[in-house]
């Protein structure tokens, strides 16, 4: 049987917009992601939007996950010579995962190669993984039926409470939950910063970093369970 690979797509935007100011990547929840995959024996590739290393966001938790990543030498040249998404062939791939970090709310959606990628993972029922305004990149997928792909689907993404406590409610392009509600999603979150994980078929969803570690795991157990069930 051939190894699962899962592309990683990583955020290239490094600033608030036009309010300025620094963010990026949350490397906390790429670092949890990354070493599930490779740990559980499957392919962990990355892409970043526009190519090269991603800028990492100030302020991520330390995690066993983000020490095990700054010691890692091969995986921090790989992100410096990250391929841009357009030069990536996505329909080699099992599984897609988003992390998650302020950066990915301007550059996510706006992306036109990232949304035919995720409308191309969608028909074809290959899982789809969000964490944190990762999840910005589903706003503009539709379905088969040129309807939302998160309509009437359960997801977890930051929430409104989330972003005003982090003081980026009034900067964000759009507040996520209140976006994918307007187009039909099934939102329910948690307390602001505790974990919470959505299954909903292929499409798996992470609130925050809290929940980049669990998101993988459904990833891993939703991938394992294709394959059986196949």
């Amino acid at each position: 049987m051939a190894q699962t690979r899962i592309l990683l797509v990583l955020t290239s935007n490094p600033r608030f917009g036009m309010h300025g100011g620094e963010t990026g990547l949350a490397v906390d929840t790429f670092a949890a992601p990354f070493y599930a995959f490779e740990d559980a024996g499957m392919a962990a590739e990355i892409a970043t939007i526009r190519g090269g290393e991603p800028p990492f966001a100030p302020g991520a938790t330390e995690t066993d996950a983000t020490r095990r990543l700054r010691e890692d030498v091969r995986l921090m040249e790989g992100l410096k010579q990250a391929p841009a998404l357009r030069q990536v062939q996505t329909s080699v791939y099992d599984a897609v995962f988003l992390p998650g970090g302020h950066g990915a709310a301007w550059d996510f959606p706006a992306c036109p190669e990232l949304t035919v990628a995720l409308e191309q993972f969608a028909l074809q029922g290959k899982p789809i993984a969000a964490v944190g305004h990762g999840a910005a990149a589903l706003v503009p997928v539709m379905d088969r039926r040129s309807q939302p792909l998160t309509r009437g689907r359960k997801v977890a993404c930051p929430s409104v409470e989330e972003d005003r406590e982090a003081g980026v409610d009034g900067v964000l392009p759009f507040q996520i939950e209140s976006k994918l509600r307007d187009l039909g999603a099934i939102i329910e979150p948690a307390a602001a910063f505790a974990e919470k994980v959505c299954v909903d078929e292929f499409l798996i969803t992470g609130q925050n970093a809290a929940s980049a570690g669990p998101a993988a795991e459904a990833l891993i157990q939703t991938i394992r369970g294709a394959r059986i069930a196949a």
